[in-house]
């Protein structure tokens, strides 16, 4: 592969999971890549997929769909394991008694970006955070806004994120700890309560004109009191799924994402739909597949609602029955 020959990186304090693991590959630029060392989109398929025409383009005009939002707090003030999906790609996920988020938006980003689906609970309600997880740069996964907020109400907080990207979260809230992690590395944590392991996806980061790749994008395996949750933050379907099996076995549930995934021939392989999502769901052995990263924020060519269509319908053949769980915003799984 072109990554071996070029360099790969790791944070010399964490432990490496895994001894034939070479570290994260990198270019001889120092630029992150994927596995298989394929480029992200350039200007020229930005520019194709801008100006063709959606063969969607109807459908979605006349999209009404919108998620279902649970608006209670009380998961908070439970001693309950659980996940409690608040839109797009954040959690709050309890596990034997330590709290954490991940990719917390809970602002609108930007204001090219409308959210569609309002959040169960009042941010400020979000204290007593032990860990916020923060898969990659983009802005719909990393907020400003809502890291500097959570930074205020939870100053005994720690950041999980990958490679390069603390630097810039030490920017805006410079008293902030954090630990960057190459892939399969696993976090300093107390080992008696919870296990967190930085994973592979296929994706990339960007958050300015100048920076691609200069920061890692990554999942994670959380692993506690005989549960295990994967998080898949976002990521195209690639030869990771299968490889996570092989080296961690089944998991009790895997958060993926099945939107912002069309045309697929640009989106492919940054965001999976709900076929890939569920194949992948298969290939890690997944007991529960919980989607995400749709009906939130528009970001692509398909309607709002079309990933939970797709998958309602997959939902009714025979493996996938009791695999697929299409959760509400703010709705309680318990674990």
């Amino acid at each position: 592969m072109e990554w071996k020959q070029a360099g790969v990186t790791h944070n010399e304090h964490l432990k490496t999971i895994g001894p034939d693991w070479p570290g994260t590959p990198v270019n001889k630029q120092g630029r992150f890549l994927n596995e298989d060392a394929q480029p992200v989109p350039g200007f020229a398929d930005l520019w194709r997929w801008q100006t063709e025409t959606n063969p969607q383009k109807k459908e979605k005009k006349r999209e009404d769909f919108r998620l279902l939002v649970v608006e209670d707090d009380y998961f908070l003030h439970s001693n309950q394991d659980c996940i409690v999906w608040l839109g797009h790609a954040s959690f709050f996920i309890r596990l034997n008694g330590v709290t954490l988020i991940t990719d917390p938006v809970l602002t609108t980003p930007s204001r090219f970006m409308k959210r569609h689906s309002q959040l169960p609970v009042d941010p400020a309600k979000f204290t007593d955070l032990d860990y916020i997880l923060l898969s990659h740069d983009h802005r719909d996964h990393c907020d400003q806004k809502s890291i500097q907020m959570l930074g205020r109400q939870n100053p005994r907080v720690e950041i999980l994120t990958g490679l390069k990207l603390d630097q810039l979260l030490k920017k805006w809230v410079p008293t902030i700890r954090c630990q960057a992690a190459g892939w399969y590395q696993q976090y300093v944590t107390d080992r008696n309560k919870i296990e967190i392991i930085y994973l592979p996806a296929h994706h990339w980061g960007r958050r300015y004109l100048n920076d691609t790749n200069v920061r890692l994008w990554g999942s994670y395996l959380i692993r506690s009191g005989g549960k295990s949750i994967y998080f898949g933050a976002d990521s195209g379907y690639s030869s990771h799924y299968a490889d996570f099996h092989n080296q961690f076995g089944s998991v009790d549930v895997a958060l993926l994402g099945v939107g912002a995934y069309k045309p697929e021939w640009f989106m492919g392989p940054s965001h999976m739909g709900p076929t890939d999502a569920v194949r992948a769901a298969h290939e890690i052995r997944a007991r529960t597949f919980i989607p995400m990263h749709y009906g939130t924020f528009d970001l692509s060519d398909e309607p709002l609602g079309d990933p939970y269509r797709s998958l309602a319908e997959l939902k009714k053949e025979p493996p996938n029955r009791d695999l697929i769980y299409l959760a509400a915003v703010g709705e309680v799984v318990n674990l």
